[in-house]
């Protein structure tokens, strides 16, 4: 433990002041980054978690020390821990080409009130290095996990496309690819102009072969519409 915190750990005018504008720091940095990828909780959101659960904890404390009310000192934390859930939930949605949005936001939620309790309870060092490490993981180690998935051996693509001969060339272009279909459904078009016939596919990738060259490829077939990485 930092020892330059020691005097800051009981209960005082002065260390409420810091855990206050530690949770509002903390959070809002965590969410300067979601804001900047324009997420649905970006900046303000954060901080306001990240400070609410903060004075949570402060609160539990003064009950407790204070006003002695000898309760559990942990539930109103804990229930922020379960509540949170709610919030987060909002932010995840599935669209309808079954893809999944929002999961890092709602994990980032989270993640702010749980440091909004740390730091609540005193604990600068858990919640100051907990925010470093959750900035990092957003910015920087999502630049390793896309090289990963660059590389993963299977992938899913979306396509839409206009006929049943744009279909059997796509088929045929994962033959010359080497490439395994190890799933694939398929959404007809109906007999209006404003509905395209839509494709998702499991693909199993070689090695010679990268998901650059596979859109390419499928997006260069005549009558494909449009395909995405799922």
């Amino acid at each position: 433990m930092l020892s330059i915190f020691d005097g800051l750990r009981s209960i005082s005018l002065a260390s409420i002041l810091l855990r206050m504008v530690l949770a509002v720091i903390c959070g809002g940095i965590i969410g300067l980054e979601r804001e900047y990828k324009r997420r649905p909780a970006g900046f303000r959101t954060h901080i306001l978690i990240c400070l609410g659960a903060a004075m949570t904890t402060l609160t539990s404390q003064y009950l407790y020390l204070y006003m002695h009310y000898y309760t559990d000192m942990a539930r109103l934390g804990a229930q922020v821990v379960a509540g949170i859930g709610f919030i987060g939930a909002g932010c995840i949605i599935v669209t309808r080409r079954r893809r999944v949005k929002g999961l890092t936001t709602a994990a980032g939620l989270w993640a702010a009130a749980v440091i909004g309790l740390c730091l609540g309870g005193g604990f600068y060092e858990g919640g100051i290095f907990a925010t470093i490490l959750i900035l990092a993981a957003e910015m920087f180690f999502s630049k390793l996990e896309y090289r990963v998935l660059d590389n993963a051996p299977e992938i899913n693509l979306y396509m839409e496309y206009t006929n049943k001969d744009c279909l059997e060339n796509v088929l045929k272009l994962f033959r010359e690819l080497n490439l395994k279909v190890l799933n694939m459904e398929i959404t007809r078009s109906t007999e209006t102009e404003k509905h395209n016939a839509c494709a998702i596919f499991s693909l199993q990738l070689n090695k010679r072969c990268t998901v650059a060259q596979v859109l390419s490829g499928v997006n260069a077939t005549e009558g494909v519409i449009s395909v995405e990485e799922l």
